[in-house]
């Protein structure tokens, strides 16, 4: 079994910085890639970074400049620093990882519980 546990989130004013943790742990073999997904009230769940094992990054347009995906493979966790937040940043923020399990060999994609940001405007 796996389990991605976050932390981090937050109440925060507008201008201010956050940083959200995500620790994977369980019955893993490796990590290909982690990421930081977030959904807003009544919006889709999207993409707002993601870090490839070999150190590749993806940002969504609206955060670049901003937010820094980062990670400590030894330690199977990756990191979301937020800074200039924003209103429109408010969100549930998920945490998400494509592993590979060692026993069985799969290849699973597993989603922490969610962390709740907010930005008062």
């Amino acid at each position: 079994q796996v389990q991605l546990v976050e932390s981090g989130g937050g109440l925060v004013q507008a201008g201010g910085s956050l940083r959200l943790s995500c620790a994977a742990s369980g019955n893993i073999f490796s990590i290909s890639t982690m990421g930081w997904y977030r959904q807003a009230p009544g919006k889709q769940r999207e993409l707002v970074a993601d870090i490839t094992s070999t150190g590749s990054t993806n940002y969504a347009d609206s955060v670049k400049g901003r937010f820094t995906i980062s990670a400590d493979n030894a330690k199977n966790t990756v990191y979301l620093q937020m800074n200039s937040l924003k209103p429109e940043d408010t969100a549930v923020y998920y945490c998400n990882a494509r592993i590979v399990t060692r026993e069985p060999a799969t290849i699973i994609t597993k989603w922490g519980q969610g962390t709740q940001v907010t930005v008062p405007s």
